[in-house]
């Protein structure tokens, strides 16, 4: 192997690192950004509540679930979730809370 393709590949590598590493801190933001409530995004809702991305909508345009904006992302405090489901009669176990504060 040359010189040059090594260098690419390593190149190609550290890339993957620094995407993984940026996935990371996203997921860490998650935890605990809210009183210490895990979050939960939009695709978590959706297998939750076995319902569709349209349908999660109507359910925010009817402020049937409270929601926060992060970052322009949508996101649900579980603990929230937990007493939209038992109003529901679901009751499914949620993420647990977050030690960090």
């Amino acid at each position: 192997m040359d010189n040059f393709r090594v260098e690419e590949m390593f190149k190609t590598i550290i890339e993957r690192l620094d995407s993984i590493d940026g996935k990371i801190v996203v997921k860490k933001q998650r935890v605990h950004p809210l009183d210490g409530d895990a979050l939960l995004d939009n695709q978590d809702m959706c297998q939750l509540l076995g319902v569709t991305k349209r349908t999660l909508a109507r359910y925010r345009q009817k402020k049937l679930v409270s929601y926060y904006m992060i970052d322009g992302r949508t996101y649900y405090k579980a603990s929230e979730v937990q007493t939209f489901l038992k109003k529901k009669g679901k009751n499914t176990p949620m993420p647990e809370k977050s030690n960090h504060k």
